[in-house]
This record gives structure tokens, C-alpha cells and sequence, in this order.
């Protein structure tokens, strides 16, 4: 079904192929699961599998590419070749272009029993009427994995499908994955970390610098910087009844909680707890609709979100939302300019070196990777030396070698002052890197650990909201 010998392709502009070299096939009722680090030529490879290099890039292209028994130059253009292989991009959010859940999975489907399937099987049903923007990212990806599944094509192509599920939602994907081989699909899937994904695949293989090279070792967790004892200062957060309802419903209810400078606070719980709801407070994002959020001293009903965005510096969970310039040092650049630093230049550049980009500051973002695009978007929130750090999954599209040095500087940030505030699926990332860990449900805090495991948090039984010994 997918059939690629000899292909060696290399991006508009560019010097260095993408690929080089690569033989690859994936056969009707198989999946083959590609893996490896940061800008290796996954998404690239995907996009070739996809015949988006071939129809929609330009480029140098040499070797063949076949789809569904067809070379992918015969295809009339991407309309054509959408009615053989189901693409789940890296970037949900740019596959989503209607008003609400259920209309992306029916312009998929044109079975009405298969739209109410798909929206079980992906656990969409109570979000079948909310505007896909308004999703957090874990359930805006199911919503794309949703409307590749209603597609039922032969063939489906998926980049990076678990990197912003929860465990239990990955494992899922997994399962569905399964029935979709069973009946005869042929599924090319790439990941960074092989997850659940490593035990269904018939073949797993490693890509680095654009070759194939061999099956993947047994992958081993990077050393971290240990917690260790913090000096934390004054509360820089400070939220109080903190509530925010969408349309259809409650994502926040009753927030308190208080996090001080130097503190690395992690937060964790399933799609849709609200974690990402309640960080988009943090700089204005969102406004409280009911109770109260102060950063730095500034309430931020009363402040507009450039004033905020001086003293917090947030990392969106995909990446592309935040990249608009045409090269990576312009990029870095906007936002450092933009919050009055002395000698931007320099901030720029050692933003960039912190995260290991400094030798691509003259590329175009968007051929980046997906993990070095996080990694740029970072270094945006670094160079603009923030006393907040703000991030919304900060090793989605990592390899667990390329998180642990990331880690490892944000972790250096809280020990020199800084505030730093994840939301994070991985709970084994949070016990290495975080000093606490608070964990969310159905739009509430319901408990609060240290990495070591002891109870620091209560929730109340009356009203359900959780109050920190910290914040007292």
C-alpha cells in the first residue's frame, strides 16, 4: 500500500537533504512504526508517504514514492489522493476547520452509525457540540485521529498521534489502531517514544538524519537534575475561587492555589481536566469569570495581556500557534525586542544555544521538526527573561534524550528564582523534575504530592475545592 525505494528529498532553499536514501514499505493489515530524534525526517517522511512533498512543497525529490498502487505524481493533487490515505498531521489544529466536533467527524463520514461509532470509540460523545478551538490539545488530536478513522481509507498516515493524549487515551489509540490492522489497513505511524504503539507494530524502525538506520534499542530515561532543596520566595501566583465555564460546561471550578519563585509546579490529570484552561489565566489570556488571579502583583483582570506578558513567558502545547516570522533568530527576536531587553541580540543567542538551535537560527520554522519547533518555542520564552515560565507540555514531539537537557535548564531557571509551571501527561517527568505535583479532575485540584510522594494537598469535602499547606 505505501512503497518508497531510493528517495532522497530536499527541502525549497535548503542545502542538506531532508532524506536520503530511504526504502520503505507498509503493507496492507501492518503497521510499521518509525522512531527517532528531533529532525531525523519523521514528519518529513510522512508528508512524502502523503504525496505532500510531491504535490503541495516543491522541492528536489528523487527516488518513487507509491500509494494504494499508484506513483504518487499520477494523483490529481491532495483531494485525490484523500480518498486512499488518512493524514493525521503533527499540528492538530490545522486540521480543523469546522464549527463544532461532530461536523469534523460527519464531513468524514457520510454513515450516520459510523459518525456515532467513531465519536464513542475516541470518547467524544459529551463533546460532540463544543467548537474544536476551544478544546485542550489531547482532545483536539482524538478529534483529528476521529475524522482519519470515519475516513475508513486503506491507508492511514499518522504523525505523532499520541503526543498530546494522556496514558489512558494513548492506550486507547493503540487498541483502536489494532482493529483498524485487523481489518486490513495499512498504517504508518512515527513517534518519538515508541509508547504503547512499540507492542501492536509488525515492524519498528529508527530514522536519524534523514536514514533509515536500524531497529531501535531499549530507550533509557536521560539523567535529571534532582528537585533538591529549592530557596522559593514569595507566592508570584496567587489565584483565588479561580472559575472559567465554555459552552457546554465547567473546565474550571473554584481554583485556589498559590506558587511561589523558584517552585517547579507540574500539573497532571487526563484531556480536558482543565490544566490548559487554567495556565491561559496566567497571562490573560483568559479572564477569571469568577474569583481572582494575581502574577507578579498584577491582577490580570486589570492588566492588558503585552503588560502581562513582561513578566510571563508561555509556551503553548503546539508550538506552530506561536511561530510567524520567516526565520528562527526572528522568531527569538520579536519577543525579546518587544519586552524591552537590553541587548536582545545576545538573549536571542543565548536562548538559542540553551536548547540546542543556535546552528539553525537562519532556517524557516516551519521546516523545522516538530521537536526542534518546541524547542524554538521555548527559547522564544527564555530570551525574554520572564520571573513566570509557563509551559503546556514542554517535550511533546521529544525524544526522551532531547527532554532531558530541556528539563534539565527549566529545572536550572526555578533554582535561580524563576517560577516555573508545567502541565505534563508524563507523571514519571513530573517526580523527576517538578517540587510539586498537583493533579486535576473535571475542572479541580484533587490532590497535590511532592516527588517524593507525600500528601500536601486536601480537597475540601464541602466544596470540593483543594487547598495546598503551601498556600496558607
Amino acid at each position: 500500500m505505501i512503497r518508497i525505494e531510493g528517495l532522497v528529498y530536499t527541502y525549497p532553499g535548503a542545502e542538506i537533504p531532508a532524506l536520503r536514501g530511504i526504502d520503505l514499505s507498509v503493507a496492507a493489515g501492518e503497521i510499521v512504526l518509525v522512531t527517532g530524534p528531533t529532525g531525523a525526517g519523521k514528519t518529513t517522511l510522512c508528508r512524502a508517504a502523503g504525496g505532500v512533498l510531491a504535490h503541495e512543497y516543491g522541492g528536489t525529490l528523487e527516488g518513487s514514492v507509491g500509494l494504494g498502487g499508484r506513483m504518487i505524481e499520477d494523483y490529481d493533487g491532495m483531494t485525490e489522493i484523500a480518498r486512499v490515505a488518512g493524514i493525521a498531521f503533527d499540528d492538530a489544529d490545522a486540521q480543523l476547520i469546522f464549527s463544532t466536533v461532530e461536523e469534523e467527524i460527519r464531513t468524514a463520514s457520510a454513515d450516520e452509525g459510523g459518525v456515532e461509532n467513531v465519536l464513542e470509540m475516541m470518547g467524544l460523545l459529551h463533546l460532540r457540540d463544543r467548537a474544536p478551538h476551544t478544546l485542550s490539545g489531547g482532545e483536539k488530536q482524538r478529534t483529528v485521529l476521529g475524522t482519519v478513522i470515519a475516513g475508513d481509507q486503506p491507508v492511514l498516515i499518522l504523525d505523532e498521534p499520541a503526543a498530546e493524549l494522556d496514558p489512558g487515551h494513548a492506550v486507547r489509540v493503540a487498541e483502536i489502531l489494532t482493529t483498524q490492522k485487523k481489518e486490513g489497513k495499512a498504517i504508518l505511524i512515527v513517534e518519538n517514544t515508541p509508547g504503547p504503539f512499540a507492542a501492536i507494530a509488525d515492524r519498528v524502525v529508527r530514522l536519524a538524519e534523514g536514514r533509515i538506520t536500524e531497529r531501535p534499542a531499549e530507550i533509557s530515561e536521560p539523567a535529571a537534575t534532582p528537585p533538591g532543596e529549592t530557596d522559593t520566595g514569595e507566592p508570584v501566583i496567587k489565584i483565588r475561587g479561580l472559575t472559567h465555564a465554555y459552552e457546554g460546561g465547567f473546565a474550571l471550578r473554584g481554583i485556589d492555589l498559590h506558587i511561589r519563585a523558584g517552585e517547579c509546579a507540574a500539573f497532571t490529570g487526563e484531556n480536558g481536566s482543565g490544566k490548559t484552561t487554567l495556565i491561559k489565566h496566567l497571562n490573560g489570556l483568559l479572564r477569571p469569570q469568577q474569583g481572582s488571579v494575581e502574577v507578579c502583583g498584577m491582577d490580570t483582570r486589570r492588566h492588558p495581556v503585552p503588560a502581562l506578558a513582561r513578566k510571563v513567558g508561555l509556551v503553548f502545547q503546539n508550538p506552530d500557534t506561536m511561530l510567524f516570522e520567516e526565520t528562527v533568530e526572528e522568531e527569538v527576536l520579536f519577543g525579546a525586542r518587544n519586552t524591552g531587553a537590553t541587548d536582545p541580540e545576545g538573549a536571542a543567542d543565548a536562548a538559542l544555544s540553551a536548547v540546542g538551535l543556535i546552528e539553525k537560527k537562519t532556517i524557516y520554522p516551519r521546516h523545522l521538526s516538530r521537536g526542534e519547533r518546541q524547542r524554538l518555542a521555548i527559547a522564544c520564552a527564555l530570551a525574554m527573561d520572564p520571573a513566570v515560565i509557563v509551559l503546556d507540555e514542554p517535550t511533546t514531539g521529544l525524544a526522551p534524550d532531547e527532554a532531558g537537557p530541556v528539563m534539565n535548564l527549566l529545572r536550572s531557571l526555578s533554582r535561580r528564582g524563576k517560577a516555573v509551571v508545567m502541565v505534563t501527561h508524563d507523571h514519571g517527568l513530573a517526580r523527576r523534575y517538578a517540587d510539586r505535583i498537583i493533579r486535576m479532575e473535571e475542572g479541580k485540584i484533587v490532590g497535590e504530592l511532592t516527588p517524593g510522594g507525600e500528601e500536601i494537598c486536601k480537597r475540601s469535602s464541602s466544596t470540593g475545592v483543594a487547598t495546598a499547606s503551601s498556600t496558607a
